[in-house]
């Protein structure tokens, strides 16, 4: 089986070649390691083997990393735990990672799976103790001033399409196929857009919304997914809002708890206040 070939670098002028070259390699080590268990049914197994192969990579790497961002700990998967630190010493870094979005994707051997890291100076992302879960607005630079959160699925699409000079008819949002977006779902076709259903991968859509590939993204994923998408909304120029979204009564007393205001919206730089950041994107299949 080859090795995953690397994805998406987003940032690297300001940062060493080496280090790069390291969060390269660290994350088509995790993408190779996955493949292993592509269409075998094993999701755990097949995350447990990207943490250890992406692990193994960064704790060599030149520089002090800290990771604040720790995807699994909402679902108990495997995982690069938060305030672990990683790399051979040097800067000073936060790490955010997703060693395998689409974990169920790899074991059901379908396509769309990525390993991903991102990284910028240390403390400057957003640390979302005890809340998992976001509402979430993306899409490229246009969009900045236009659309909100605040502001009703048909007053966004209306808005997105002035900026944009096309009809509604021809924008396309794409949202995560869960029960919890059915509202949403009408909501977006009603007033005559194209849906894109996903069944995993929030952070590929963030990037694709970015960059203009599609035109928006909406609804509620991974708060950690969310901060890992905020680096490459930032390196790619484009615009994004987040509201954290607690899924549960016990989960929104623990958010309160730990300090969060579930009402506040989390503009681009509450999420990773550099811009500084380095973002690297392997696929898996």
């Amino acid at each position: 089986m080859t090795r995953a070939p690397l994805a998406t670098v987003l940032g690297q002028d300001k940062f060493s070649p080496g280090l790069v070259e390291s969060l390269g390699e660290a994350t088509e080590a995790a993408a190779t390691a996955s493949r292993a268990w592509f269409g075998r049914g094993d999701k755990n197994a097949a995350d447990r083997a990207a943490v250890e192969a992406m692990r193994g990579v960064l704790a060599g790497a030149a520089f002090s990393g800290t990771v604040v961002i720790g995807e699994g700990e909402k679902d108990a998967a495997p995982m690069l735990a938060n305030g672990e630190l990683l790399g051979n010493g040097g800067v000073e870094y936060d790490i955010a990672v997703d060693p395998l979005d689409g974990t169920r994707l790899v074991a059901e051997g379908l396509p769309g799976s990525i390993c991903v890291i991102a990284l910028a100076p240390r403390g400057t992302m957003f640390v979302p103790t005890d809340a998992f879960y976001m509402d979430k607005l993306i899409c490229g630079a246009v969009g900045r001033g236009v659309v909100d959160l605040r502001r009703s699925v048909a007053e966004n699409l209306a808005a997105l399409a002035r900026a944009k000079r096309v009809d509604v008819g021809e924008l396309t949002v794409v949202v995560l196929d869960k029960p919890r977006h059915a509202q949403l779902s009408t909501d977006i076709l009603s007033v005559g857009a194209n849906l894109r259903l996903v069944g995993e991968g929030d952070v590929a859509a963030a990037v694709q919304a970015a960059a203009g590939e599609v035109d928006l993204v909406l609804g509620i994923g991974g708060t950690p997914e969310g901060i890992v998408a905020a680096c490459a909304v930032k390196a790619l120029g484009g615009f994004m809002q987040g509201r954290l979204a607690p899924q549960s009564s016990e989960e929104a007393t623990r958010a309160t708890r730990a300090g969060h205001d579930l009402g506040r919206i989390l503009e681009l730089d509450d999420l990773v206040n550099s811009d500084e950041v380095l973002f690297v994107m392997a696929s898996v299949q």
